[in-house]
């Protein structure tokens, strides 16, 4: 006996782009009232989880003053993030890295990069950006919205001494739910 695979659909939708994730974003974030509908805690981040474009995960994320994601990449998924209110600071690594196989790496001394990113302003990046996002305000929440494709499998979370980029975690998506 045997069994055949239905054939593809000719409606069927190609993978988004960065672009395309960057657009999504974008719009997201322009919606007053979806950013003023997401509760803010005063202590931790919050967030929601969004229908993000052609299957991919999007998330509206609230950032407390002083917080932030830490050192981390999205391994094999494409994204893109705008903020929406306040300001988010990202500082990234302009370097391609190992992508797995590794758990401590000396990184060269010009591969930092440093972005502030108000209302509005956002940035797609490819596979394996490794990056940290804060909100350094103070005493303002910052909101942003973020889109990854293909949805995440997983997030490599390091820690950072000086040019010293360690492996300390992988987490899956149950670990975010």
């Amino acid at each position: 006996m045997s069994v055949s695979s239905p054939a593809p659909s000719s409606a069927a939708t190609a993978a988004p782009t960065q672009a395309e994730l960057l657009d999504f974003v974008r719009r997201t974030a322009a919606d007053a009232e979806l950013i003023a509908s997401l509760p803010l805690d005063p202590e931790g981040r919050t967030w929601v989880r969004l229908d993000g474009p052609g299957g991919s995960e999007a998330w509206l994320i609230g950032w407390p003053p002083g917080t932030g994601t830490g050192w981390h990449d999205h391994a094999d998924s494409v994204g893109a993030f705008v903020t929406a209110a306040g300001e988010l600071k990202e500082n990234a690594l302009a370097a391609r890295l190992p992508t797995d196989g590794w758990k401590t790496l000396e990184l060269a001394d010009d591969v930092d990069r440093e972005r502030r990113l108000s209302a509005g302003k956002g940035r797609a990046f490819g596979m394996h950006h490794v990056h940290e996002v804060l909100n350094e305000s103070a005493d303002r929440h910052a909101v942003s919205v973020h889109a990854y494709y293909p949805p995440l499998s997983r997030i490599r979370r390091y820690s950072r001494s000086g040019q010293t980029l360690r492996l300390e975690q992988v987490e899956h998506p149950e670990d975010w739910q």
